[in-house]
């Protein structure tokens, strides 16, 4: 088989639409670049009750998410309980250092 999209990694944030038409976003578990599939743990869905679950798709069936420039604290925390909510420990290990520096640099602009 030919893979359709072959920058897809795992860890990626993708949107697809499924052959009965569920639109969904979530991120790659796993890839299966002889059967041209991937697997996504849905965190958005317009059927809420698969929202959570793992489906596969064929590669042609999902596209990328850019990826999310971070301009606040707020942005981050609600990062951060995404990050948890998914069992990411190394993206929060990195939100939360992001996070922390914000912090810094504004104690250091007070004082």
């Amino acid at each position: 088989m030919f893979n359709h999209n072959p920058f897809l990694k795992i860890g990626d944030w993708v949107k697809g639409e499924s052959r009965d038409g569920q639109l969904i976003i979530g991120y790659i578990e796993n890839l299966n670049h002889i059967e041209d599939l991937v697997s996504i743990k849905i965190v958005t869905s317009d059927k809420e009750e698969t929202i959570g679950k793992t489906v596969q798709m064929l590669t042609h069936q999902v596209k990328s998410l850019p990826a999310a420039t971070v301009n606040n604290k707020e942005q981050i925390r609600a990062l951060i309980d995404l990050a948890l909510s998914t069992g990411d420990e190394e993206w929060f290990l990195e939100l939360t250092a992001k996070l922390k520096s914000m912090e810094q640099l504004v104690k250091e602009a007070i004082y």
